[in-house]
């Protein structure tokens, strides 16, 4: 869920009850409605009428089918999706080959973000309500660590060679680095105000949404500030290409995304999109992203040559976290007002399934094999 309020403030009434000493007594599911009402209601609403004049149509352009490896290649054995219930807190497992419910695992309080190991034998959880950080043994879908961190995590995100994992501490401003052999923090880093989100790449760089101050945050391989971005209005959700050449970030309030180009640390385009991008997904040929427009009900599919949007695809009501297939064949859309995650074919622009969460489903995750 977006964690910000107003254009470019924190309401001081929720930040105050982030960093303060007694943040544990505030309801967790207080907070997340509060932010997420204002962030939609002050933020998205204002563009509401921009954008129906920029998009008046709901008619996708023709698809290309995503390049993916044969069906074998694709399931080699059970692919699962995890998913984050905030308001349950708990990690719901599901068969991505089956589509259908496997199990649910009880995590800390108020789970958020989702981020699986590249070799899929563990998932990380942060626990936004608890401080901490959930190590999920996928074999068995158990809680094999329990990490503390900084104040309310939102994000939990693994370098791609799965020897870190990067944790955004929305109610600290920095961000925590865990040793996932140790499994202890072994180095924390400032950002900007309110740390949302974070891509990794395979040059060994960290980029993390700043959603209090419009920007990103470039950390080095020894995990130190590089450089800070400045983006569109709250950065929440971001991603990288599977090279790492380019990074994109879905700005809620401006209802657009920044493309970033690595090598230079600069924003090469802008694209306008929907109402409120959050969740975003890459396909693995990179032709594709996907993004999650909580202000309006569905998921865009977007072609990163142009950057037009190709399609819009109905899914539940304010849709959140997203994930891809490994070979890109589904995306998986969790929405959080409905209790549901929807599963859509992005190459026929069409909802396979609509299955049921727990309560309040944010960040997700699928085992890469």
């Amino acid at each position: 869920m977006l964690r910000i309020a107003g254009r470019g403030r924190v309401a001081e009434g929720a930040r105050s009850a982030a960093v303060s000493p007694h943040h544990s007594r505030v309801p967790w599911r207080f907070l997340s409605r509060f932010r997420f009402r204002l962030a939609l209601g002050s933020a998205v609403a204002v563009m509401v009428s921009a954008s129906a004049a920029a998009f008046p149509g709901t008619s996708p352009l023709p698809l290309l089918a995503p390049q993916r490896a044969d069906a074998a290649a694709d399931y080699p054995m059970r692919i699962v999706a995890y998913l984050a219930n905030s308001g349950s807190g708990t990690v719901a497992t599901f068969d991505v080959r089956l589509e259908r419910s496997v199990g649910s695992t009880e995590v800390g309080t108020g789970p958020t973000g989702v981020g699986a190991a590249p070799d899929g034998s563990q998932v990380y959880v942060a626990n936004g309500g608890s401080d901490t950080v959930s190590f999920i043994e996928t074999s068995r879908h158990k809680v094999v660590a329990t990490v503390p961190v900084g104040a309310y995590p939102f994000s939990a995100s693994p370098s791609r060679d799965g020897r870190r994992v990067f944790v955004a501490n929305w109610g600290s401003d920095n961000v925590s680095v865990i040793d996932t052999a140790s499994r202890r923090v072994v180095a924390t880093s400032p950002v900007g105000e309110l740390p949302h989100s974070i891509a990794t790449v395979p040059q060994g760089q960290a980029y993390v949404t700043n959603s209090g101050t419009n920007d990103v945050t470039v950390l080095s391989e020894e995990y130190q500030p590089l450089a800070r971005i400045p983006v569109g209005d709250f950065p929440s959700g971001i991603t990288a290409t599977a090279k790492g050449e380019r990074v994109y970030v879905a700005n809620t309030g401006s209802g657009t995304i920044s493309v970033i180009d690595t090598a230079t640390s600069k924003v090469t385009e802008t694209w306008a999109v929907g109402k409120g991008p959050v969740g975003l997904g890459v396909s693995p040929d990179g032709r594709r992203l996907y993004a999650t427009d909580s202000g309006a009900d569905v998921l865009l599919i977007i072609d990163t040559t142009t950057g037009r949007v190709l399609a819009r695809v109905p899914v539940g009501k304010t849709p959140q976290g997203l994930a891809v297939s490994p070979g890109g064949s589904r995306v998986w859309v969790t929405n959080e007002e409905s209790d549901t995650v929807t599963v859509i074919d992005p190459t026929l622009a069409k909802v396979r399934a609509t299955l049921g969460t727990g309560h309040h489903p944010e960040g997700i995750a699928i085992t890469p094999r």
